[in-house]
């Protein structure tokens, strides 16, 4: 049986009607003149040439069509690419389409649709695929139609539309038609004439200007030649009715053109369009046996196909109708010498069947589809050169739901009707709404019982399912075939939706086809033994009547065991019991019969099992040959893609396991009967111990199908995106993907998106179907890939994508019920299951259930291959065993979920799996310490640090404890900790994240400063905050920063105080490169720690004087900065020196003293800054004079005067004067720099300046006179100063005793005084100088006189 899988006895009809959404078409009206005719539906389709191509555009690629009165609606469909504008709907307005009045046809760059109507002939122009792409390798899994800019076309352009005119003979409602291009690209339509002709009206090519023009070819024309078989019609009389054809085709050849017409006369003639004459006329009665009836009656239920062969040549059908039976005709075409034809009667074929729907042929075959009796859908074929017998093949066509459904009284009406709704009806959104309506205008009371209200219940979910029966019904009726005979793939068009056929395999083929049909060539594929091919016949006709007695109810049990998890095996007994007590008609004797005809039962059902059984050893390739060239990988991979391709193979595959369900299900029954029966058929006890192992090999393979066909039926969910987010989030952490699709089922989901490029990869691989094949025939490709998918799908094979893929596409609760519909049974893939399911209770919430799948996945660590792939390291880690790294990426999903406590929980109890593995026992404890820290538990994420046993990673932790609690404010945890041998750890990453981070915002250094307080260790303490201060004088310019840096430093001292005189030292914290840089954060190397200081640097000692000093620069400069705001930029990282210019430039001057006093500095910079103020003042105005009296009113003045007679400007002078008496120094600089810098700006001195410096030193006065070139003024000076020597006046000099002989001895600056003649007698021209000159002079020599006198009497004093 294995090599059975190619038989092709029967096909099955995949339709997915009850989930079919409603397509969305696009809507053009086109214009047209005239009346429409009766409403008649028809449909077609159209295949493009190479279709069948592996590599070729337009590969698994068709257009359908179906006509309703005057709507065309229009598809394009692709098995590999999902079409974008795929569906267009055209409404001839006063038209009726003729029927079979669409015809297709493609040219190098362009399709073209030929329409007729009953008024009008129509040409549409769309672009061909090949056209549309800029190449032939497809890549996208979306692609635009040629539909799509079909909007862009004028429908009323004349070139491409025209009225059909109106001669004689020509009906305007025909019953058939034809049309075609020529090789020029005319446009040609044929219909009927009721004269026996045919009428062909041409339009030129579209892009060639031309007249349309009407040809009739009449069989006059060619009297004179014909010479087989017909008469001319002078001879036969009068032409009737009887000559005109209902049936039209038309073959193209090279330059002509050759209509074939079925006439009423039940004749076939074929015309030359090129010659406009009859070639052949052939009588279609001379091959029926019996024509009297028909040749009496008009030829109307006819039929006519062509088919093409490009090495047999072309192929005649011919369907004659007759009542009650109908036979097929086929003939090959053969042409004779002098352009004669003649047909070669090929094959008869006879049916019983009533009403032909349509048919088609190809070379080989005849497929055909009726309505029976009982107005239900038949489809078979035959092949009518190689069936001597007539045999005619099945096609098992999709049965329409049970009209009744019968509930048991613990099910609930709308649960039930509205899964059966779900099966068959478009319409579910609105079936709560109708059966809600129906109920609330039924119940005229408010209060009913519980019966009252389910059999209201019922009574409406009845009649809704009724309606939608009737409308599946209507939906599914038939109009046409559709077959390609380059790929022979058929379609079933019918009203509502298309089906495709797909090949049954032999085990369904025997199970579904009645025995009257069963054939020899049946038998001989099951097995070559002849003995043994009679038992599994046998066999299976058993199982046929086993079905056909079991009811509805008795396969409900069934089922629901399954779906309850029961045993499949009782529930077999229940059902064989109820089958034994209503065996009215002695079915279950004629089964016990055909038993004992089984010569080995035992063999018979092994061998069904093992077909049955899609278990493998081996795996699927995951992924294309890399060997094969890139387009042909890339080609391949678009293969099968689209949401039909996959709808399709789905559908094959849930036929599949619903008919091997049904099967194993009866199978069960067999074999408790036999095992009821015992002896009598089995024999030995051997046998009955082999019956029980096949017993147990039927169950789980009878579930395995029911959880095929469960997920085949089972909906997928649409997914938000956020959701899809965060679940990619979480696949991350696992090294997993996901992917984001739609499809309607879970089993369409897997073949979309994973299992197909498997499947395609593996058979492009296999050496039976090489890629130089480049042709595909779909029930070969259809028939294998459904068996690989069912491989995949196989819940006992190794692997675990499809489980993998509902995973990564949030298919939680699917996977949740595949899971737990599987475990009971199946022991394959148990971890990976459970670590599924865990992954389920997670997005539910059931967070301990989640923990309890994942450890007991751990015990499958190293057996599975998703779980080996899960804790395969991509960048090749070396771990220590397999199930820690298993363990590891559980940790880390649960973290990604957010799960703290869990991942507390299974990092304690897999600490003792760790044993010695350090390194596992340092992960896992930093991983407790990590999600206590996160929760807040800080003692406890204190221990599980001291646990660490890895140095690096407690420094880590270690870091994140500090940080975290600084963030959370929880600092007195984190100051008391007692940090046993970490406390030097500590010290050094709050320091580095005290000097990493934003000062104003992180208060690293004053938890250090709490850090060393509490463990009394003051001198560090005064550190930290002496860096503190340093650092917020250079890093943060705001009056909030300069009042934490006098805070800080005034710490600092408090803490030497604290210590020894002989211990109150610190170590001037970064007083190399870091902090010279002023403005710049003194960040240390990327890991936050502190570089190197240079091992040349010098160590500053600072003492408690130091500080005290640096506290009460602080402190100044807080007062400048609030006296001028604008220095709060400069005044944070300013020394003392830079300080008392600050200071100055506001008016501070007390204060600056006050910092010159204590840093030892001079107060020149105060006293010139104060004289360069007065200057201002005496030289500005009146805004000048407001602004000085708040600088003023800052320092202390012994008195302010405010009145009107003291101004700012005297204020300031006065000030001045102030300082110089209170703060004299030696040789009187103070007095020196206050006056030179009046005289530099050319302020005259004031009086009280002179006189003030008069006393203390007259000689520098003079000097500084000189400098300034204020000649008058040293000639004044000099003058005074003389007389004061000689004692006028010496008492405002500082003269205490005037030139006398009793008197120390008095001098006079003779140095300046001569620069001062000098200067004087340098312009000699200049008599004011002279004057002042000799004014000089004779003071001089009078002085001299007088010195001289003075010294006579000293000298005569001493010689007394």
């Amino acid at each position: 049986m294995a090599a059975a899988g190619a038989l092709e006895r029967s096909f099955v009809e995949l339709t997915g009607a009850e989930r079919e959404r409603p397509r969305h078409f696009r809507e053009f009206t086109v214009c047209g003149i005239g009346t429409e005719a009766a409403k008649e539906d028809s449909a077609g389709g159209f295949y493009y040439m190479e279709s069948g191509k592996l590599f070729s555009v337009t590969r698994n690629r068709f257009i359908h069509w179906k006509t309703s009165g005057d709507t065309l609606e229009l598809v394009e469909e692709s098995l590999d690419v999902n079409l974008l504008n795929n569906t267009v709907r055209l409404k001839f307005q006063n038209c009726s389409l003729l029927p079979a009045g669409v015809h297709i046809s493609e040219t190098q760059n362009h399709v073209i649709i030929l329409i007729l109507t009953n008024q009008t002939v129509h040409r549409l122009l769309l672009p061909h695929p090949s056209r549309m792409y800029r190449s032939e390798l497809v890549i996208e899994s979306q692609m635009q139609s040629i539909f799509t800019d079909i909007g862009k076309v004028d429908f009323r352009d004349p070139c491409n539309s025209q009225l059909i005119p109106a001669v004689p003979g020509l009906s305007p409602n025909s019953t058939t038609s034809a049309a075609w291009l020529s090789n020029d690209g005319d446009a040609l339509f044929a219909l009927p004439s009721a004269s026996g002709g045919i009428f062909v009206l041409k339009l030129p090519p579209y892009d060639i200007p031309g007249m349309v023009s009407v040809v009739e070819l009449k069989q006059s024309s060619v009297m004179q030649r014909l010479l087989i078989g017909w008469m001319p019609t002078a001879i036969r009389g009068d032409q009737g009715l009887s000559d005109r054809p209902f049936a039209l085709a038309v073959h193209c050849v090279e330059h002509d053109a050759f209509i074939f017409a079925l006439c009423q006369d039940h004749k076939l003639r074929m015309w030359s369009y090129k010659d406009q004459m009859c070639l052949m006329a052939a009588d279609m009665l001379e091959y029926v046996p019996t024509f009297k009836d028909l040749r009496l009656a008009a030829g109307t239920g006819h039929k006519l196909r062509l088919a093409y062969s490009p090495s047999m040549g072309l192929y005649i059908g011919v369907y004659m109708h007759a009542p009650k039976q109908g036979q097929f005709c086929i003939f090959q075409l053969v042409s004779t010498e002098n352009n004669r034809y003649s047909l070669d009667h090929i094959s008869s074929l006879f049916t019983s069947q009533e009403t032909l729907i349509d048919f088609a042929i190809t070379s080989t075959d005849i497929w055909a589809m009726w309505h029976d009796a009982e107005n239900q859908t038949v489809v078979k074929y035959i092949n009518y050169e190689h069936n001597a017998a007539g045999q005619w093949n099945s096609v098992f066509m999709h049965s329409l739901p049970e009209e009744e459904i019968i509930l048991r009284d613990d099910q609930d009406p709308r649960e039930e009707r509205s899964q059966m709704v779900l099966r068959v009806s478009l319409s579910l959104f609105f079936s709560p709404l109708f059966v809600l309506c129906q109920l609330q205008g039924s119940v005229t009371e408010y209060e009913f019982s519980q019966e009252e209200f389910r059999n209201l219940q019922q009574e409406f979910w009845c009649k809704f399912y009724a309606c939608c029966l009737q409308y599946q019904e209507a939906l599914s009726h038939p109009l046409a075939l559709h077959l390609n005979p380059h790929t022979n793939m058929v379609c079933l068009l019918k009203k509502g939706y298309l089906s495709f056929l797909v090949p049954s395999s032999l085990v369904d083929h025997l199970y579904l086809l009645p025995d009257e049909n069963l054939l020899a060539e049946d038998e001989a594929a099951i097995s070559d033994d002849v003995d043994v091919a009679r038992d599994v016949m046998c066999l299976i006709k058993c199982l046929r009547l086993i079905g056909e007695s079991v009811t509805m109810d008795m396969s409900a049990v069934m089922e629901m065991s399954c779906y309850n998890l029961q045993s499949p095996e009782k529930a077999a007994e229940q059902i064989l019991e109820d089958l034994i007590t209503i065996d009215v008609e002695n079915v279950m004797e004629d089964i016990c019969s055909k038993l004992q005809e089984i010569k080995n039962p035992i063999q018979a059902i092994g061998l069904l099992v093992r077909e049955m059984d899609y278990e493998t050893e081996v795996e699927m390739e995951k992924g294309f040959n890399p060997a094969q060239p890139l387009n042909i990988r890339l080609n391949l991979s678009q293969l099968y893609g689209s949401n039909t391709a996959a709808c399709i193979v789905c559908r094959g595959v849930c036929k599949i396991a619903s008919t091997r369900f049904l099967i194993c299900r009866d199978l069960l029954i067999l074999q408790h009967l036999l095992m009821r029966l015992g002896d009598v058929i089995l024999g030995a006890g051997q046998l009955i111990q082999d019956q029980q192992d096949l017993l147990h090999r039927t169950t789980p393979l009878l579930l395995s199908y029911y959880l095929i066909k469960w997920g085949s039926q089972c909906l997928a969910t649409d997914v938000p995106v956020d959701a899809l987010e965060s679940n990619l989030q979480h696949l991350s952490v696992l090294e997993l993907t996901d992917s984001v699709s739609s499809p309607q089922t879970i089993v369409e989901l897997f073949f979309q998106e994973v299992a197909r490029k498997h499947i395609i990869s593996h058979l492009f691989s296999q050496p039976k179907a090489p890629l130089s094949q480049t042709g595909l025939n779909w029930p070969e490709m259809i028939t294998a890939t459904a068996n690989y998918l069912l491989q995949l799908l196989w819940p006992s094979n190794p692997g675990c994508l499809f489980l993998e893929c509902l995973m990564g596409n949030c298919q939680y609760v699917q996977l949740q019920d595949y899971i737990q519909l599987l475990r009971p049974w199946c022991q394959v893939n148990v971890g990976s299951c459970r670590f599924m399911l865990g992954r389920c209770y997670l997005v539910t919430g059931e967070g301990q259930k989640a923990l309890d799948c994942f450890r007991h996945a751990a015990s499958e660590v190293g057996k599975e291959e998703f779980l080996d792939r899960l804790i395969r390291s991509e960048d090749g880690e070396i771990v220590s065993t397999p199930k820690m790294q298993y363990y590891d990426k559980v940790l880390r999903l649960l973290d990604v979920v957010g799960l703290p406590e869990l991942v507390i929980q299974l990092a304690s109890s897999v600490l003792t799996e760790a044993g010695g593995d350090w390194k596992s026992q340092a992960t896992l404890r930093t991983c407790i310490f990590k999600h206590h820290l996160d929760l807040g538990h800080n003692s406890q994420a204190y221990e599980a640090l001291t646990q660490i046993p890895d140095s690096s990673r407690q420094l880590d932790c270690l870091r994140q404890l500090v940080v975290v609690l600084c963030e959370r404010s929880q600092l007195q945890d984190l100051v008391e900790f007692p940090y046993v041998n970490l406390h030097n750890e500590v010290v050094a990453i709050i320091e580095s994240r005290a000097r990493a981070v934003d000062l104003m915002t992180h208060n690293y250094y004053e938890l250090l400063y709490a850090f060393h307080v509490f463990r009394h260790n003051y001198r560090k303490a005064g550190t930290v905050m002496f860096e503190y201060g340093m650092r917020l004088g250079r890093e943060v310019r705001t009056l909030r920063g300069l009042e934490k840096q006098g805070n800080c430093y005034l710490a600092a001292v408090n803490c030497l105080r604290l210590i020894r005189p002989e211990y109150a030292w610190i170590v001037h914290p970064a007083s190399g490169a870091v902090y010279d840089r002023p403005g710049a954060s003194p960040k240390r190397n990327h890991d936050g720690e502190c570089t190197a200081a240079p091992t040349n640097r010098q160590i500053e000692i600072l003492e408690l004087g130091d500080l005290e000093k640096e506290c009460s620069l602080a402190r100044i400069r807080l007062t400048l900065a609030q006296h001028d705001p604008a220095a709060v930029a400069v005044a944070g990282s300013s020394s003392a020196e830079e300080m008392v210019s600050l200071l100055v430039q506001a008016g501070l001057f007390d204060t600056a003293i006050s910092l010159c006093q204590t840093f030892k500095l001079p107060l020149t910079p105060v006293f010139e800054g104060l004289a360069f103020k007065c200057i201002k003042l005496q030289l500005g105005g009146e805004a000048a004079q407001a602004e000085a009296w708040s600088w003023l009113a800052a320092n202390q003045l012994s008195s302010v005067i405010t009145t009107k007679e003291s101004s700012a400007t005297d204020e300031a002078w006065r000030l001045l004067s102030t300082y110089l008496e209170r703060y004299q120094v030696q040789n009187n600089l103070y007095h020196h720099c206050v006056i030179n810098k009046l005289l530099s700006h050319g302020v005259p001195l004031p009086n009280w300046l002179i006189n003030s410096y008069k006393k203390v030193d007259a000689a520098e006065l003079l000097r500084l006179y000189l400098n300034y070139d204020l000649l008058e003024e040293a000639v004044d000076l000099v003058s005074e100063y003389v007389d004061a020597v000689l004692g006028k006046g010496h008492q405002y000099f500082g003269i205490e005793f005037p030139l006398s002989a009793t008197a120390p001895m008095v001098w006079l600056p003779y140095s300046s005084i001569d620069q001062l003649l000098q200067a004087l007698g340098e312009n000699s021209a200049n008599s004011h100088n002279l004057a002042l000159s000799q004014k000089i002079l004779d003071k001089l020599e009078d002085y001299q006189q007088k010195v001289d006198k003075a010294t006579r009497d000293l000298l005569y004093r001493r010689n007394l």
